[in-house]
Formats: C-alpha cells, structure tokens, sequence
C-alpha cells in the first residue's frame, strides 16, 4: 500500500537530515515549482516533494472526482504520503490553496506536524462583505469556471498573469499558463471549484500547529486584507509580510522564500531550546 501511494503521487525524497519538509503545490501546478527554493533544505532536512492526483506526474488513473471535489480529499493525499513514509515532526509547507489543505491536514492529524508554512495563504478566496475582502467576486469566478468549460487554452492564458503578478517575470507567466492548460480540463475545474467556492475560515480558529503566514505584496488571489485577517484568527501564527510581489514567490523571489522560511525554522528551534532549558 505505502509503495502505491508514492507511486500514484509521484513521491520523491531528498536531503540529508532528519527532519521532513514537505511542499505541496498549488492549483494547476505541480511539485516542480518548488525548484528554486526546496534544494534550500537538503542539506538540513529531509526534502519531500509530490504531486496531488491528477497534477504532474500522479498516476491519473487513481483521480476520483467526488474524493477531489472538495480540499478534504488533497489533504488525504498530504497524510497518506505522509504516513506512507512513516513522517513525524513535520514540517508541512504549503502554496496558495495548499495552505489551507495544511491546515486541514494537520486539524485530522495535528501529532504528524511541528511547523506548518502557509504561503499565499487565503482560507476564503470569495469577498463576503462588508467584514471579509477575499479578493475574488462572484461574478468574476462564475465567468473564470464558465470559460474554463468552453476555452481551456483560453483561462489559462487569462489567469497566469493573475497568479504569477509580475509583468516583468513573462517566463514565469508562461510557465504557469503552460502548467495550467497541462492538467486535465475536467480536472482543473474541479479544482478550480474545490478551491475558489471553498470557505474554512470556521476551521482557522481549531489549528493548533504553530504557523508562518507569508503575505505578498500586490497579490490578486490572496490580498493583504486575508493575511491579516489570519494573523488575527489563526492560533500560534507569525505573520510576515515579503516584499516579493504577486502570489508565487518560489517563483519570481525565491532567495526571499527561502530566506523567510529558513529563519521562522531556526528561531522556533531556538524557542524550544530555550523552553526546554527553563
């Protein structure tokens, strides 16, 4: 069974030391957007990259679209390749909505994680006014899902400039579109609606994991007002704002990700060092 899941979740495992380091990527992409920032920790950690079923290179025969219709069913992969690999004391790194299949996870299986680090995170990606600003109008995601059934190559073209937030980076853009158009377009809608027709902001509050909240600047899909309203909402959080513009810094500001990341992990080593000496 432990040799299936790796399998259909395409699993790889990398590094030197003890502790894991789990990344998990976000809508339309697969493991290999964390090119630039995961080789950061092989040295130190124990690196472990997958792909969701249905993105990169998972085995697509294992999609089962009522499991994956709502983020539950990612946060399953998340543990079982977790447990397949028989992973404690994790560090659990998640990208846009994959920050909030972290959360999801560790709420079923708080014991499994020591750290998680939420980038782009949004819990709610719809505007609930007058009290929430999630950025995205109803409309507007109506109009996204209608165009995703009828022109494929078309939304993926329209939403990677979106995701990616900065004109000046145009290979990254394309290589969003790229990922995007990809992945199955019946796949990608149920995602897309797993994703942006989601709301856990009710499941914020019962995260127990102590948890790094990177904000960007300039970000569309996951705007300062929601980092914020984590910040107030999510126990045991640190909130850091990056200068790195858009929602994918792995991408377009790597050296920042890792730098930001690499220091909320060595001051929570030396909290617990300190509080084991007292």
């Amino acid at each position: 069974m432990s040799n299936s899941i790796l399998t259909r979740n395409n699993v790889r495992v990398l590094g030197h030391g003890k502790q894991p380091i789990v990344f998990a990527h976000g809508f339309g992409c697969d493991q290999s957007m964390w090119r630039y920032v995961a080789p950061a920790f092989e040295a130190t950690h124990k690196v472990v990259l997958f792909d969701y079923v249905g993105a990169g290179g998972s085995d697509l025969r294992a999609y089962d679209a009522t499991r994956y219709g709502t983020l539950q069913g990612y946060a399953s992969d998340v543990l079982e390749v977790i447990e397949a690999l028989e992973l404690t004391n994790v560090i659990l790194v998640g990208h846009s909505v994959s920050a909030t299949v972290a959360m999801l996870a560790s709420l079923r299986r708080p014991s499994r994680f020591s750290r998680l680090v939420l980038v782009g995170p949004s819990p709610c990606y719809l505007n609930d006014p007058p009290h929430y600003h999630g950025g995205v109008e109803p409309a507007d995601l109506t109009a996204l899902l209608d165009t995703m059934e009828t022109n494929h190559t078309g939304w993926a073209g329209a939403l990677a400039p979106v995701f990616v937030g900065n004109p000046d980076a145009p290979e990254h853009v394309a290589e969003i579109a790229a990922s995007f158009c990809a992945t199955d377009p019946a796949i990608a809608r149920r995602f897309a609606e797993a994703m942006f027709l989601s709301d856990h902001r009710h499941d914020v509050p019962h995260v127990s994991v102590p948890s790094l909240i990177m904000q960007c600047a300039q970000d569309a899909i996951a705007p300062e007002a929601v980092g914020q309203w984590l910040a107030r909402h999510l126990p045991h959080s640190t909130y850091q704002a990056l200068e790195a513009t858009g929602h994918c810094p792995h991408l377009t500001h790597p050296e920042e990700t890792m730098r930001v990341i690499r220091a909320y992990l060595e001051a929570a080593v030396g909290t617990a060092s300190t509080a084991a000496l007292v």
